[in-house]
């Protein structure tokens, strides 16, 4: 049996309550983004995801599985933050943010450590226009491109040309050792690039994400209870590692179902725990809801054949961790409820609305026969 969990990263189902105090009310990235493309779900649909509280945009046939959505305990609409609410971990602070930049103190002793003069930006950006209006800066002076976002996150840019990569994760590294205690940030996150003046561009596959190590979670339990835990795209770095018996590194999304689907082909009992960045890195923080509907519609497509590679006792779940609003004002993340379609055996109805994301890692736990003892409350 294997249990596979795919989420759809960013794809919320509308506000929470608690949305106000994020600035949130009013985003509903799913419904927006149909309205703003016009496009059709029809095998999205049919796993009922028009049937679930909140989405009033997509068809509802009768649906195969069971629907609903699930609603964030944790005081934040990071990435982090949601995905260690999914399998067990609560949060009673939320990670550390800079909304005015790194305090000058902690980049000048960071700078000193990794033996540069330097640095340049340091203020929350987007990581596309950051190399844009700093990348010629960077050129000549050799300086890394610090920046941050509404996220808990410190992330440095950097030319392969200028600073080999290797050199830029030891930078990294040694910032994810500075930024404990007080400054603690969730991830610190590597940004090569490549390209000349008028034409930088990032090199996805060649990010890399420093992330706080987790407490114990559903994915020790899974591990110690004998299963394979295989983590695909950037799912391994959220959880720095743990828990996973093997992880495959992605492209993009479409690379990420593929090997997702490769991965229900082979013969072994685990779990499969995937990421499909491209909706919140590529789209979502851009404000581009053409590409969010295409890449919607990129999964959309692709769903028959993983449903069609589902062994008699294997379990499908696709999921969200927040919400990435295209339409919406500004370029961070939205406070949403979080997607929840299950396909499985014997597995039909109406979920409601989950009290905690952790209800999943309870889910995942029992469908195994395993005992987990945190927060959730099991599907089943």
């Amino acid at each position: 049996m294997k249990v596979v969990a795919i989420v759809l990263d960013s794809v919320g189902l509308g506000y929470l309550p608690d949305a106000p105090r994020f600035g949130d009310e009013g985003a509903d990235t799913l419904d927006h983004t149909v309205l703003k493309t016009g496009i059709a779900l029809p095998h999205l649909a049919a796993l009922g995801l028009g049937w679930v509280a909140g989405v009033h945009t997509l068809p509802r046939p009768k649906p195969r599985g069971a629907f609903g959505r699930m609603r964030e305990v944790n005081p934040g609409k990071d990435t982090t933050t949601g995905h260690w609410e999914f399998v067990g971990i609560h949060l009673d602070t939320p990670f550390r943010t800079y909304p005015e930049g790194f305090p000058e103190e902690l980049l000048r002793a960071w700078a000193e450590a990794i033996g540069v003069k330097g640095w340049l930006l340091n203020k929350p950006y987007s990581g596309t226009e950051a190399i844009r209006d700093y990348g010629e800066a960077h050129l000549k002076t050799g300086y890394p491109i610090v920046y941050t976002s509404a996220d808990s996150v410190f992330q440095v840019a950097a030319h392969v040309d200028v600073v080999p990569v290797e050199e830029l994760y030891r930078w990294c590294q040694v910032a994810r050792e500075m930024l404990r205690g007080e400054h603690q940030v969730a991830r610190v996150i590597a940004r090569p690039f490549a390209g000349e003046p008028g034409g930088f561009y990032r090199l996805e596959h060649l990010r890399k994400d420093f992330a706080l190590e987790p407490p114990r979670n559903v994915l020790d339990l899974l591990k110690e209870g004998g299963l394979e835990v295989v983590g695909v795209g950037k799912i391994p770095d959220i959880y720095a590692g743990r828990g996973f018996t093997r992880t495959l590194k992605t492209k993009d999304n479409g690379d990420g179902l593929k090997k997702t689907l490769d991965l229900l082909k082979e013969d072994f009992r685990g779990f499969v725990f995937a990421n499909l960045v491209d909706f919140d890195s590529k789209y979502g923080h851009r404000r581009d809801p053409q590409g969010y509907g295409r890449a919607l519609l990129e999964v959309d497509a692709f769903l028959p054949r993983l449903l069609e590679a589902l062994g008699p006792e294997d379990h499908l779940f696709l999921v969200s961790d927040h919400g990435n609003d295209p339409t919406f004002f500004g370029t961070d993340h939205t406070r949403e409820y979080g997607m929840l379609l299950w396909v499985g055996p014997g597995v039909e109805g109406d979920l409601g609305t989950r009290e905690t994301f952790s209800d999943l890692g309870a889910t995942w736990a029992k469908l195994f026969g395993l005992a987990w003892e945190g927060p959730g409350t099991s599907l089943l």
